[in-house]
């Protein structure tokens, strides 16, 4: 019995790292393989990041070379129009690192030349909780195989789903030691 209750505090013990490293925070390099510079589109950032999941605690890669581009963060009104009557934060330095710290819409532009105005923009929705997905499937948000796949889209985020299939899969093995 002693030893069953041992294995039982084992299992408990393994559940709570597996959760834990479940819900880790992510570093989303905005535009992948692209990074931050005039894209071949209009939509390119837009249709990047409505694959991804964005959660409060992760952050956003911008991945430019300082004095060629540069990122603001600013009110709707201004990512739409690409104004700069409100801005909220201005970023000269390359590469930038932003944690997404607060839930809700965030806009950000680049403010060189026209570049906004060409499609160098990105709105996004950071959620203040991760969804729970128990399966993986496909490659990583980030990865050249992802942006090559990017007709499927999924609201949930590849990498998130594969921490939490790893999970899935220490929690099943600690299961079968436990009751062999």
């Amino acid at each position: 019995m002693g030893a069953r209750i041992d294995r039982a505090l084992w299992f408990l013990a393994m559940m709570g790292c597996a959760m834990k490293a479940s819900v880790a925070s992510m570093d989303h390099i905005v535009g992948a393989s692209t990074g931050w510079k005039i894209p071949p589109n209009l939509t390119f950032y837009q249709e990047w990041a409505q694959r991804r999941n964005f959660v409060v605690g992760d952050k956003l890669v911008f991945l430019y070379t300082t004095g060629v581009h540069n990122v603001l963060e600013v009110n709707k009104e201004d990512f739409d129009r690409c104004g700069d009557k409100k801005v909220i934060d201005m970023f000269y330095k390359g590469p930038t690192i932003l944690p997404l710290t607060t839930p809700g819409n965030h806009y950000y532009y680049c403010g060189v030349g026209t570049h906004c105005e060409s499609g160098q923009k990105i709105a996004i929705n950071v959620s203040a909780t991760a969804p729970l997905v128990l399966l993986a499937e496909g490659p990583a948000a980030d990865s050249p195989a992802a942006d090559a796949n990017a007709s499927t889209k999924s609201s949930a985020n590849p990498v998130r789903r594969s921490r939490l299939a790893g999970a899935a899969t220490t929690a099943m093995s600690a299961l079968v030691w436990m009751f062999m």
